[in-house]
């Protein structure tokens, strides 16, 4: 099958398999696990953090960033369009009492320095107290740029509040400026990086920040049902992830490119070529196609699609560029 629905969709490489075989566990609830113990530590040297706490998932790396951040009544600032507002369930509301306070995003996927500024609340029984800011890079596939980091970076420090990143495709955003995912890390107080979207691990995420946050992360973790035990046999996957699977994102975005050129010639897709940054492509549907009915005739084709006007493709390890190919012409045969 190829499948265009998310690069969460990666399958783990044959390296990933033969250490997950082979991997040294122990208890990690106990922190006895000794892969899961070195895969935190690896990760907190190279993304410059005092500590990292290896997680079953993005959302809860990033719930965990939240509640260690805030208090039950605080409030932390996003955007409307971020994945730890919109698609996680809520949780930071109902698991945490934490207010989000979603701003507007701008269509280059940054929120504006002075919508920020303005909903900061003052200090007034009446509001909730406004602790973080939250910002994820990649967003929609686009990229922060690093001068709008150092400024929201800036703002928040001269404001009191602590800054977090869902870096969930960081290491996209990473690859595509030429830079290194730490350059992007830096303006952080947190950073939840996915191991198993474009990096190909089959689960987890890791979490950093200082002691005291992965201190009270690993508190929540537990009360969350988040602890884990012989969790070294998915670390050994998640070690690869870092070490192996970063540079070849590459070929992803170019492959990205090539699609969305591809179908911006076709008079029934609407693309935006420009807007293409990484390994997400956006096509609207020309009004007259049916998107269920064409996912249904790509998917007897052995083609995955989410059945949407506004077409979410994404590209990953399993998805080469004669795939591409496969994809559109298939398309074009539907179609015409």
């Amino acid at each position: 099958m190829i499948d265009f629905r998310s690069d969460t969709v990666t399958k783990p490489t044959q390296a990933m398999r033969l250490a997950m075989s082979n991997a040294e566990v122990g208890d990690d609830v106990y922190g006895d696990d000794p892969t899961v113990n070195s895969l935190q530590d690896m990760a907190a040297e190279m993304f410059g953090f005092d500590g990292a706490l290896f997680v079953s998932s993005g959302t809860q790396a990033n719930l965990l960033a939240l509640m260690s951040h805030c208090e039950r009544g605080d409030e932390y600032l996003c955007g409307q369009q971020a994945h730890n507002y919109k698609f996680e369930g809520g949780g930071a509301a109902v698991l945490g009492s934490i207010q989000p306070q979603p701003l507007n995003n701008q269509a280059d996927g940054s929120i504006l320095l002075q919508d920020i500024e303005a909903a900061i609340k003052p200090d007034d029984v009446h509001f909730a107290q406004t602790r973080l800011l939250s910002l994820e890079n990649t967003i929609g596939g686009k990229i922060l740029s690093q001068d709008y980091l150092a400024q929201a970076q800036s703002l928040a420090f001269n404001r009191g509040l602590k800054i977090h990143l869902d870096g969930a495709r960081v290491a996209n955003a990473a690859v595509a400026q030429g830079i290194g995912i730490a350059d992007i890390t830096q303006y952080f107080d947190s950073v939840s990086i996915c191991l198993s979207k474009g990096l190909c691990a089959p689960i987890g995420s890791i979490l950093l920040g200082d002691e005291r946050l992965i201190s009270k992360a690993t508190r929540w973790r537990k009360m969350l049902g988040g602890g884990m035990r012989q969790a070294g046999i998915i670390a050994a996957a998640a070690k690869l992830a870092l070490t192996e699977q970063v540079d070849r994102l590459a070929d992803d975005h170019h492959n990205a490119s090539t699609l969305a050129l591809l179908l911006a010639d076709m008079d029934e897709f609407t693309v935006d070529v420009s807007a293409v940054q990484t390994n997400i492509v956006f096509a609207t549907l020309a009004e007259h196609i049916d998107p269920k009915a064409l996912a249904l005739k790509l998917a007897n084709k052995g083609i995955i699609i989410s059945p949407n006007r506004q077409l979410r493709l994404v590209t990953h390890k399993d998805i080469s560029a004669n795939d591409i190919s496969v994809f559109v012409n298939t398309v074009k045969q539907i179609i015409r």
